[in-house]
Protein backbone atom coordinates (compact mmCIF):
# COMPACT_ATOMS: atom_id res chain seq x y z
CA UNK A 1 0.00 0.00 0.00
CA UNK A 2 1.35 3.55 -0.73
CA UNK A 3 0.08 7.04 0.61
CA UNK A 4 1.51 10.44 -1.40
CA UNK A 5 1.35 13.50 0.59
CA UNK A 6 2.54 16.59 -0.39
CA UNK A 7 3.58 19.87 1.19
CA UNK A 8 3.01 17.76 4.28
CA UNK A 9 4.37 17.35 7.81
CA UNK A 10 6.08 14.94 10.62
CA UNK A 11 2.48 14.69 11.88
CA UNK A 12 0.52 13.54 8.92
CA UNK A 13 3.32 11.05 7.66
CA UNK A 14 3.53 9.39 11.00
CA UNK A 15 -0.74 9.90 10.98
CA UNK A 16 -0.74 7.95 7.63
CA UNK A 17 1.66 5.28 8.74
CA UNK A 18 -1.32 4.44 11.52
CA UNK A 19 -3.46 4.55 8.75
CA UNK A 20 -1.76 2.57 6.56
CA UNK A 21 -1.10 -0.37 9.20
CA UNK A 22 -4.72 0.08 9.98
CA UNK A 23 -5.84 -1.01 6.25
CA UNK A 24 -3.77 -3.82 5.98
CA UNK A 25 -4.76 -5.25 9.18
CA UNK A 26 -1.31 -5.49 10.98
CA UNK A 27 -1.86 -2.14 13.54
CA UNK A 28 0.70 -3.77 15.88
CA UNK A 29 4.81 -2.58 15.72
CA UNK A 30 7.42 -4.97 15.62
CA UNK A 31 9.82 -3.48 14.20
CA UNK A 32 13.09 -3.27 16.05
CA UNK A 33 15.14 -0.60 14.49
CA UNK A 34 15.12 2.89 12.16
CA UNK A 35 16.95 3.17 9.39
CA UNK A 36 17.86 6.24 7.43
CA UNK A 37 19.19 6.13 3.92
CA UNK A 38 20.71 9.83 2.76
CA UNK A 39 20.71 9.60 -0.73
CA UNK A 40 19.62 11.07 -4.25
CA UNK A 41 17.09 10.13 -6.50
CA UNK A 42 19.54 8.05 -8.74
CA UNK A 43 20.54 5.75 -6.21
CA UNK A 44 17.31 5.81 -4.39
CA UNK A 45 15.68 2.75 -5.81
CA UNK A 46 18.54 0.41 -5.19
CA UNK A 47 19.17 1.62 -1.78
CA UNK A 48 15.20 1.13 -0.73
CA UNK A 49 15.58 -2.48 -2.37
CA UNK A 50 18.18 -2.93 -0.99
CA UNK A 51 17.03 -2.28 2.72
CA UNK A 52 13.68 -4.02 2.50
CA UNK A 53 15.49 -7.02 1.45
CA UNK A 54 17.79 -6.91 4.57
CA UNK A 55 14.21 -6.30 6.51
CA UNK A 56 13.42 -9.77 6.44
CA UNK A 57 16.15 -10.01 8.54
CA UNK A 58 15.72 -7.44 10.52
CA UNK A 59 12.06 -5.47 10.77
CA UNK A 60 12.37 -1.85 10.42
CA UNK A 61 11.20 1.61 9.63
CA UNK A 62 13.45 2.97 6.84
CA UNK A 63 13.42 6.65 6.42
CA UNK A 64 14.81 7.29 2.75
CA UNK A 65 15.82 11.00 2.61
CA UNK A 66 16.30 12.86 -0.60
CA UNK A 67 17.46 16.69 -1.22
CA UNK A 68 16.00 18.05 -3.78
CA UNK A 69 17.14 21.36 -4.73
CA UNK A 70 19.49 21.77 -1.96
CA UNK A 71 20.71 25.31 -3.05
CA UNK A 72 17.76 26.69 -3.57
CA UNK A 73 16.77 29.84 -0.71
CA UNK A 74 13.92 30.66 -1.87
CA UNK A 75 11.48 29.84 1.26
CA UNK A 76 8.59 29.94 -1.32
CA UNK A 77 10.06 26.38 -2.77
CA UNK A 78 10.82 24.92 0.62
CA UNK A 79 8.24 22.10 1.77
CA UNK A 80 8.42 18.38 2.19
CA UNK A 81 6.84 15.78 0.37
CA UNK A 82 6.57 11.91 1.50
CA UNK A 83 5.37 8.40 -0.16
CA UNK A 84 4.37 6.25 2.84
CA UNK A 85 4.68 2.37 1.62
CA UNK A 86 3.46 -0.30 3.99
CA UNK A 87 2.79 -3.68 3.59
CA UNK A 88 4.00 -5.62 0.32
CA UNK A 89 5.71 -2.69 -0.46
CA UNK A 90 8.14 -2.32 2.34
CA UNK A 91 9.26 -5.78 2.77
CA UNK A 92 8.87 -6.64 6.42
CA UNK A 93 8.70 -3.53 8.12
CA UNK A 94 7.60 0.20 6.47
CA UNK A 95 9.49 2.79 4.30
CA UNK A 96 8.62 6.14 3.93
CA UNK A 97 10.68 8.49 0.94
CA UNK A 98 11.01 11.74 2.32
CA UNK A 99 11.80 14.18 -0.28
CA UNK A 100 12.81 17.93 0.39
CA UNK A 101 13.10 21.26 -1.04
CA UNK A 102 14.75 24.31 -0.25
CA UNK A 103 15.69 25.42 3.16
CA UNK A 104 13.76 22.03 4.35
CA UNK A 105 16.94 20.34 2.53
CA UNK A 106 19.12 22.09 5.53
CA UNK A 107 17.16 20.88 8.52
CA UNK A 108 17.16 17.06 7.54
CA UNK A 109 17.16 15.67 11.43
CA UNK A 110 14.57 17.86 12.44
CA UNK A 111 12.69 16.09 9.87
CA UNK A 112 13.68 12.83 10.67
CA UNK A 113 13.52 13.51 13.94
CA UNK A 114 9.95 13.14 14.68
CA UNK A 115 9.55 9.99 12.56
CA UNK A 116 12.15 7.46 14.53
CA UNK A 117 10.54 4.46 15.90
CA UNK A 118 11.09 5.14 20.20
CA UNK A 119 13.23 3.34 22.27
CA UNK A 120 14.70 1.29 19.08
CA UNK A 121 17.99 2.10 17.75
CA UNK A 122 18.58 3.99 14.54
CA UNK A 123 21.06 3.99 11.91
CA UNK A 124 22.28 5.98 8.99
CA UNK A 125 23.26 4.88 5.86
CA UNK A 126 24.61 6.86 2.92
CA UNK A 127 24.94 5.06 -0.06
CA UNK A 128 26.48 7.86 -2.01
CA UNK A 129 27.87 11.87 -0.86
CA UNK A 130 28.48 10.58 2.96
CA UNK A 131 29.55 13.95 4.90
CA UNK A 132 33.82 13.83 5.71
CA UNK A 133 32.91 13.21 9.64
CA UNK A 134 29.46 11.04 9.72
CA UNK A 135 29.24 11.31 13.68
CA UNK A 136 28.93 15.31 13.66
CA UNK A 137 26.52 15.43 10.51
CA UNK A 138 22.78 16.33 12.23
CA UNK A 139 21.59 13.14 10.43
CA UNK A 140 24.70 10.94 11.76
CA UNK A 141 24.46 12.51 15.40
CA UNK A 142 20.80 10.83 15.53
CA UNK A 143 22.74 7.05 15.18
CA UNK A 144 24.33 4.42 16.80
CA UNK A 145 25.44 2.88 13.82
CA UNK A 146 26.72 5.21 10.63
CA UNK A 147 27.03 3.05 7.14
CA UNK A 148 29.06 4.95 4.21
CA UNK A 149 30.76 2.96 1.23
CA UNK A 150 34.74 3.81 0.03
CA UNK A 151 33.46 2.30 -3.20
CA UNK A 152 31.01 5.31 -3.85
CA UNK A 153 33.83 8.03 -4.40
CA UNK A 154 36.30 9.52 -7.12
CA UNK A 155 39.04 8.99 -5.09
CA UNK A 156 38.72 6.20 -2.10
CA UNK A 157 41.94 5.54 -0.56
CA UNK A 158 42.16 9.82 -0.12
CA UNK A 159 38.84 9.97 1.72
CA UNK A 160 39.60 6.69 3.96
CA UNK A 161 42.48 8.96 5.18
CA UNK A 162 39.91 11.66 6.18
CA UNK A 163 37.80 8.65 7.54
CA UNK A 164 40.26 7.73 9.55
CA UNK A 165 40.97 11.17 10.88
CA UNK A 166 37.23 11.91 11.98
CA UNK A 167 36.28 8.14 13.31
CA UNK A 168 33.76 8.21 16.00
CA UNK A 169 32.75 4.71 17.69
CA UNK A 170 29.80 3.56 15.43
CA UNK A 171 31.07 4.31 12.22
CA UNK A 172 31.83 1.44 9.89
CA UNK A 173 32.02 0.64 5.76
CA UNK A 174 30.70 -1.23 3.65
CA UNK A 175 34.36 -1.55 2.19
CA UNK A 176 35.28 -2.79 5.59
CA UNK A 177 32.30 -5.34 5.79
CA UNK A 178 32.79 -6.74 2.25
CA UNK A 179 36.18 -8.15 3.79
CA UNK A 180 34.51 -10.56 6.09
CA UNK A 181 34.78 -14.03 4.48
CA UNK A 182 38.31 -12.94 3.63
CA UNK A 183 38.93 -12.06 7.75
CA UNK A 184 37.44 -15.22 8.56
CA UNK A 185 39.41 -17.53 6.12
CA UNK A 186 42.31 -16.01 7.06
CA UNK A 187 41.75 -16.62 10.72
CA UNK A 188 41.03 -20.21 10.18
CA UNK A 189 44.16 -20.78 8.26
CA UNK A 190 46.16 -18.85 10.82
CA UNK A 191 44.66 -21.58 13.25
CA UNK A 192 45.35 -24.31 11.05
CA UNK A 193 48.85 -23.46 10.34
CA UNK A 194 50.04 -22.10 13.72
CA UNK A 195 52.75 -20.77 12.29
CA UNK A 196 54.42 -17.42 12.71
CA UNK A 197 53.95 -14.32 9.54
CA UNK A 198 57.04 -13.24 8.94
CA UNK A 199 55.73 -11.32 5.40
CA UNK A 200 52.52 -10.36 3.81
CA UNK A 201 51.15 -8.92 0.66
CA UNK A 202 47.55 -7.95 -0.59
CA UNK A 203 46.67 -8.29 -4.24
CA UNK A 204 43.97 -6.11 -5.86
CA UNK A 205 42.96 -3.50 -8.72
CA UNK A 206 44.33 -0.26 -8.37
CA UNK A 207 42.86 1.72 -5.29
CA UNK A 208 40.85 -0.82 -4.19
CA UNK A 209 39.79 0.94 -0.69
CA UNK A 210 39.02 -2.89 0.70
CA UNK A 211 42.24 -4.04 -0.03
CA UNK A 212 43.65 -1.29 1.66
CA UNK A 213 41.56 -1.37 4.60
CA UNK A 214 42.88 -5.45 4.46
CA UNK A 215 46.47 -4.46 3.89
CA UNK A 216 46.42 -2.15 7.14
CA UNK A 217 44.41 -4.64 9.53
CA UNK A 218 47.32 -7.36 8.33
CA UNK A 219 49.72 -5.03 9.51
CA UNK A 220 48.25 -4.24 12.68
CA UNK A 221 47.25 -7.78 13.56
CA UNK A 222 50.29 -9.72 11.93
CA UNK A 223 53.27 -6.73 13.07
CA UNK A 224 54.39 -7.29 9.51
CA UNK A 225 55.01 -4.97 7.06
CA UNK A 226 51.91 -5.76 4.22
CA UNK A 227 52.83 -5.39 0.49
CA UNK A 228 50.46 -3.77 -1.93
CA UNK A 229 50.38 -5.41 -5.50
CA UNK A 230 48.30 -4.27 -7.96
CA UNK A 231 46.14 -7.10 -10.03
CA UNK A 232 43.47 -6.97 -12.73
CA UNK A 233 41.03 -7.58 -10.61
CA UNK A 234 38.33 -7.64 -10.02
CA UNK A 235 38.40 -6.10 -6.51
CA UNK A 236 40.67 -7.96 -4.08
CA UNK A 237 42.00 -11.06 -5.76
CA UNK A 238 44.81 -12.61 -3.36
CA UNK A 239 45.86 -12.42 -0.21
CA UNK A 240 49.60 -13.95 0.80
CA UNK A 241 51.55 -15.07 4.09
CA UNK A 242 55.11 -16.02 3.73
CA UNK A 243 55.98 -18.31 6.81
CA UNK A 244 58.67 -20.50 7.63
CA UNK A 245 57.30 -23.35 6.55
CA UNK A 246 56.38 -22.02 3.12
CA UNK A 247 52.89 -19.62 2.17
CA UNK A 248 49.83 -19.15 3.01
CA UNK A 249 47.81 -18.12 -0.08
CA UNK A 250 44.36 -16.91 -0.34
CA UNK A 251 43.61 -16.61 -4.40
CA UNK A 252 40.47 -15.31 -5.97
CA UNK A 253 41.46 -13.97 -9.40
CA UNK A 254 37.71 -14.40 -10.50
CA UNK A 255 34.41 -15.91 -10.20
CA UNK A 256 32.84 -16.92 -6.82
CA UNK A 257 35.15 -19.96 -6.08
CA UNK A 258 38.80 -19.03 -4.25
CA UNK A 259 41.89 -21.50 -3.57
CA UNK A 260 43.55 -22.00 0.01
CA UNK A 261 46.74 -23.51 0.38
CA UNK A 262 48.62 -23.85 3.38
CA UNK A 263 52.27 -25.32 3.34
CA UNK A 264 52.17 -29.24 3.47
CA UNK A 265 48.57 -29.08 2.73
CA UNK A 266 46.58 -29.77 -0.49
CA UNK A 267 44.83 -26.30 -1.95
CA UNK A 268 41.22 -26.53 -1.29
CA UNK A 269 38.56 -24.61 -3.22
CA UNK A 270 36.59 -22.52 -1.18
CA UNK A 271 32.86 -19.85 -2.05
CA UNK A 272 34.23 -16.54 -1.47
CA UNK A 273 31.75 -14.63 -4.17
CA UNK A 274 31.54 -10.69 -3.86
CA UNK A 275 27.90 -10.20 -1.44
CA UNK A 276 24.87 -8.03 -2.89
CA UNK A 277 24.21 -4.88 -1.21
CA UNK A 278 21.69 -5.99 0.91
CA UNK A 279 23.94 -8.90 2.28
CA UNK A 280 26.17 -6.24 3.69
CA UNK A 281 23.57 -4.14 5.26
CA UNK A 282 22.08 -7.16 7.09
CA UNK A 283 25.40 -8.02 8.56
CA UNK A 284 25.98 -4.55 9.86
CA UNK A 285 22.29 -4.63 10.98
CA UNK A 286 23.76 -7.86 13.35
CA UNK A 287 25.74 -5.47 15.20
CA UNK A 288 25.21 -1.89 16.60
CA UNK A 289 28.11 -1.56 19.04
CA UNK A 290 30.96 -0.10 18.09
CA UNK A 291 33.52 -1.84 15.63
CA UNK A 292 36.78 -2.10 16.67
CA UNK A 293 38.36 -4.07 14.38
CA UNK A 294 37.49 -1.04 11.67
CA UNK A 295 38.81 1.45 13.60
CA UNK A 296 42.08 -0.48 13.78
CA UNK A 297 41.76 -1.02 9.59
CA UNK A 298 41.33 2.34 9.84
CA UNK A 299 44.29 3.78 11.50
CA UNK A 300 45.99 0.57 10.92
CA UNK A 301 47.25 0.59 14.77
CA UNK A 302 45.93 -2.61 17.15
CA UNK A 303 43.36 -1.73 20.04
CA UNK A 304 44.72 -0.86 23.38
CA UNK A 305 45.08 -3.49 26.02
CA UNK A 306 42.00 -3.07 28.81
CA UNK A 307 44.10 -2.32 31.64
Amino acid sequence: MKIDLTDTTASKINKALVEGRRAIGTPAVGMVLTMVIVTDEENAYDAIKAAEEASHEHPSRTLVVIKRHARQRDRTNSRLDAEVRVGSEAGAGETVVLRTYGEVSDHAGSVVLPLLLPDAPVVVWWPVDAPEAPAKDSLGALAQRRITDLYAVDNPLRVLDTRARTYAPGDTDLAWTRLTPWRSMLAAALDQARVKVTSAAVEAEADNPSAELLARWLEARLHVKVDRVVSEGPVVTAVRLGTETGEIVIDRPEGPLATLTLPGQPPRTLALKVRPTSELIAEELRRLDADEMYAVALTGEAPKENA
